[in-house]
């Protein structure tokens, strides 16, 4: 019997492949405890109890971006949160601790070492976090989700993923998927999505292109995200929807994509083998660009500038594509080739090792 440790949150692309792995490692031995560490104010407090884990607290401390007061703050504060967590080590008995990044890891790598309890570390993005880039000194294991992530002695496990994206059989689903979205199973279907919360540049680029892309004999799918106020235009062929609960069958149905090109979104499109426009969102540290990298080397997939893409570059760039089948059949063989439905697996995998040779 075994206790796991693991530590992440804050987002989804956090939480996600954390609750992949729990759920695994639950699936694999009921009779061991499967314990989350992370703060109260993340998505883990919502998402880890609905799950059924218990969530164990440790206080949420950013590294320090500048000198300033919370820099001057950030020693004692750190110490605290290390102190946290190995208060539950000790307590659960933890045996080993897996870090997905997030504000929850960093004191969760030095606790562990502190407490002499192997840790392995998993990055989701191509580049890495401060939490994972601290925990990488002393890890005994370190999984990346893409090829050429700087982490010195990490291996390429991929990202663990939904359960529903793994079993995807997408053409057993594709009558299906197209049922649920009112659109015809024999025609190709062109995706569009920006996540949850939707992606303005995007609507606004198919807002202005949306006739082009059916006059060339495609499908629209569209997903705006809960935020839009777009109108639908409620035009044949074109699916238009806020949110989507079953991406299962959006990936399904989807002959292509545009999206945007976070990790799991990557990894997910990836491992499905669905050619790909990736529109990297502008805004951060530029890692949704290199999360992208590996399937447009492959030619899986091609990326497009945010600053640029408007109906115009729709026309100029994705309208063209849509009627070379060619390229697209070239693509999708390329995507096939660059993911893997095997991250949880792969992960576990890691842990099991770090557990052998402690």
């Amino acid at each position: 019997m075994t206790s796991y440790l693991l530590a992440g949150g804050g987002t989804a692309g956090h939480v996600n492949p954390l609750l992949a792995v729990a759920d695994a490692l639950r699936e694999r031995e009921p009779e061991s405890t499967v314990l989350v560490l992370g703060t109260a104010e993340g998505l883990e407090s919502r998402l880890v109890p609905e799950r059924g884990y218990e969530l164990l607290i440790v206080d949420k401390v950013p590294f320090p971006r500048r000198p300033d007061r919370q820099a001057t703050a950030f020693p004692g504060r750190f110490r605290r949160a290390i102190a946290q967590v190995r208060q539950h080590i000790r307590q659960h008995g933890i045996d080993v601790v897996v870090g997905f990044g997030g504000y929850a890891s960093a004191p969760a790598y030095v606790a562990a070492r502190r407490e002499r309890v192997p840790f392995v570390v998993h990055e989701a993005n191509a580049k890495p976090g401060l939490a994972n880039v601290l925990g990488a000194r002393w890890a005994a294991g370190i999984g990346v989700a893409f090829e050429g992530t700087p982490l010195r002695g990490g291996e390429v496990v991929g990202m663990p993923l939904r359960r529903e994206v793994i079993a995807l059989d997408r053409a057993a689903a594709r009558a299906e998927a197209a049922e649920h979205f009112g659109l015809d199973p024999e025609r190709p279907v062109l995706l569009v999505f920006g996540g949850s919360l939707g992606a303005q540049r995007l609507n606004d680029a198919l807002a202005d292109s949306w006739r082009d892309v059916l006059d060339a004999g495609w499908q629209l799918l569209h997903v705006t995200g809960e935020r839009s106020d777009l109108p639908d235009p409620g035009a044949p062929g074109y699916a238009m929807r806020r949110y989507v609960d079953r991406m299962d069958l959006a990936f399904a149905l989807a002959d292509l994509i545009v999206s945007r090109s976070g990790s799991a979104t990557v990894s997910e499109i990836s491992a499905l083998g669905i050619p790909a426009l990736y529109v990297p969102y502008s805004v951060g540290n530029g890692e949704q660009r290199l999360n992208a990298g590996s399937a447009v080397a492959a030619g899986a997939a091609q990326l497009l500038d945010d600053a640029t893409f408007d109906g115009d570059a729709v026309r100029r760039i994705v309208v063209p594509l849509l009627g070379d089948r060619e390229r697209i059949a070239r693509m999708a063989a390329a995507a096939e080739s660059v993911g893997t439905r095997n991250g949880t697996e792969n992960v576990i995998a890691l842990i099991d090792r770090a557990l052998t040779a402690a």
